[in-house]
């Protein structure tokens, strides 16, 4: 026993270490004697030339001296894929898609006992938490109605994100037109890209716009492929898939997002606009699918979307009473201040206020706005006051009455050309304007009308265009090399002051009857300038007739005198009787 024992107590273990670790074997190790190759003896006469080189570095090397240096960081890109969910947790042999055995289930599943007495015993722990949320509102808000001071702030907008063409580097398009999506929980904004330099398209340009989502800038959410480039697109207000976009080619088509890339539908060439279409809106029908378009071929046109075929109307861009027709770059339609009414900026400078249902065609262009040097971009009303519009066009921003033939305030003259702007959605003292340095200047009527509140150096290349999202807090800025800026405005620029909303009414008003009366004086002054004139081409006529008078008079005075005859007194002979008669 005690011999198995002691071989159970054995305990043996084996150490491992490679060969490689115990270092070169020293085989070839063997004493020889020291070798003296140089013997330098110190000498006390060159000791004083010696100086010490402080600081002494020195380095051997028999490769050059290199560095390296390397960063390593990891990208996501991520996308946003649907899924398609189907039903589960029923039986076999119940087919979920059949209305008929859904029913027939569930009458048999409510007969079940063990489902009424589960139903009714969940009823009294139900009803208990039904009671309390009746009785406490845990989602009430208590400071809804708080007006929080923000003029002591200093206002700013700081930058979220960029939005960039995904073109070829040498094919950059510009971003000529935004619109936001009307569903504000998604914050997409839909971008048309194009490139209008006439006669400067280059080969394999590609006409694709893009949707973009703000939580995923790197890449677009969505691809719309036209036909030609878009100059603008529109989001439909009562439906944030469908959009409508105007093409270079004069074409107007709409998309689907949920039916693909590709337009859905699009106008033939033959019954389209002969220019490119510089805008388009989304009017207030029963159907929801009737828009229009304008161009600079001098021609807005009525589309129902449900058919393209051709247009429902058409009008003629002209003046009343003249036969120019006046290209239009920008349309401005609002529902509240009529459902048939809308206004034109056209490139001569001009804005026409519209109104389809008129009685004769002729009067469908009610009346013309001048002032404005250069082509007007952008036309907008006052979201709070209608009745007033922004129009944004050469080097001013002007707001107009609509019952008045002037402007009744208008910007300072900018030394950079304005593109566009628009007004604030949320604050009615507030709007926007875009320059081609690249700066967006933000005005703040309620505080100061001479000078923007805040001016942002958005890019050093031209902006080409502008939104702003129904918020008010989120604007984003378009340029000519294709990036589009998205910024945040402060809690200043984009809540409403306490008593903004009366003030900035008896601004406008205050203004529009200082224009009134300037009007009036204006007719005033022309009327006896008039009367002045007329006064005096009848003096002229008196004196004509006095003159007229006093001649017939002398003539019958003469006539009594008998004949005279006028003779030549050197003709007459030396007779002087004959002189003396």
């Amino acid at each position: 026993h005690s011999s198995v024992a002691e071989r159970a107590m054995e305990i043996n273990f084996i150490y491992v270490k490679t060969r490689r670790e115990f270092g070169r074997s020293a085989t070839h190790f063997q004493d020889e004697p020291a070798l003296v190759n140089v013997d330098v003896r110190s000498d006390d006469a060159v000791a004083g030339d010696y100086i010490e080189r402080n600081p002494c570095n020195t380095v051997v090397q028999v490769v050059h001296d290199m560095s390296e240096h390397e960063a390593n960081t990891q990208q996501i890109t991520s996308q946003t894929k649907g899924l398609s969910h189907v039903e589960g947790g029923w039986p076999k042999d119940v087919d979920f898609t059949e209305v008929e055995h859904v029913i027939r289930y569930r009458k048999k599943v409510e007969k079940d006992e063990n489902y009424i007495k589960t139903i009714s015993s969940l009823g009294a722990s139900v009803e208990e938490l039904i009671k309390q949320n009746n009785a406490i509102d845990i989602y009430e808000d208590y400071f809804s109605g708080a007006i929080v001071d923000h003029s002591s702030e200093q206002p700013y907008a700081k930058t979220l994100t960029v939005f960039h063409d995904p073109a070829p580097a040498g094919m950059k398009r510009s971003a000529s037109y935004i619109s936001w999506s009307p569903d504000a929980s998604a914050r997409k904004c839909a971008i048309a890209y194009s490139l209008l330099n006439f006669q400067q398209q280059p080969e394999g340009m590609p006409v694709s716009s893009y949707i973009w989502d703000v939580a995923n800038p790197n890449t677009p959410d969505f691809e719309m492929t036209p036909a030609s480039q878009l100059c603008c697109v529109n989001y439909n207000p009562k439906d944030p898939n469908i959009l409508s976009g105007g093409q270079y080619n004069g074409q107007v088509a709409y998309w689907d997002t949920r039916k693909g890339h590709l337009p859905v539908d699009a106008s033939p060439i033959e019954k389209s606009h002969r220019d490119p279409v510089y805008d388009m809106a989304w009017l207030q029908s029963k159907t929801g699918t009737e828009c229009a378009s304008v161009s600079t071929d001098g021609s807005v046109f009525w589309w129902d979307t449900r058919r393209l075929g051709e247009p429902i109307e058409t009008l003629t861009l002209t003046e009343k009473g003249q036969s120019t027709v006046l290209g239009a770059v920008s349309m401005e339609y609002e529902a509240v201040a009529g459902p048939t009414k809308f206004m034109i900026g056209t490139e001569q400078g001009i804005v026409l206020n519209c109104n389809r249902k008129a009685k004769t065609p002729a009067d469908r262009i009610t009346g013309s706005y001048s002032g404005h040097h250069g082509p007007v971009y952008s036309l907008e009303r006052n979201p709070f006051y209608p009745k007033y519009f922004l129009s944004i066009g050469d080097w001013t921003a002007r707001v107009w009455m609509e019952d008045l033939k002037t402007p009744i305030m208008t910007t300072k003259y900018h030394s950079s050309y304005l593109t566009g702007g628009t007004w604030s959605p949320t604050r009615p003292g507030v709007f926007f304007t875009t320059k081609t340095d690249g700066s967006l200047d933000v005005w703040d009527y309620f505080y100061k009308q001479n000078d923007p509140t805040l001016t942002v150096q958005v890019t050093d290349t031209a902006l080409s265009s502008f939104n702003i999202q129904d918020g008010g807090k989120l604007v984003t800025c378009g340029a000519v090399d294709g990036s589009a800026t998205l910024l945040e405005l402060c809690e200043g620029l984009a809540v409403m002051q306490q008593n903004e909303k009366q003030s900035i009414n008896q601004m406008f008003e205050r203004e529009t009857k200082r224009e009134k009366n300037l009007e009036t004086r204006a007719k005033e002054l022309k009327l006896a300038a008039k009367k002045a004139q007329s006064k005096e081409t009848t003096a002229e006529v008196d004196y004509s007739a006095v003159i007229s008078q006093v001649e017939t008079e002398f003539a019958e005075l003469t006539k009594d005198a008998g004949d005279y005859t006028d003779t030549n007194p050197l003709e007459m002979g030396d007779d002087p009787d004959d002189v003396a008669e």
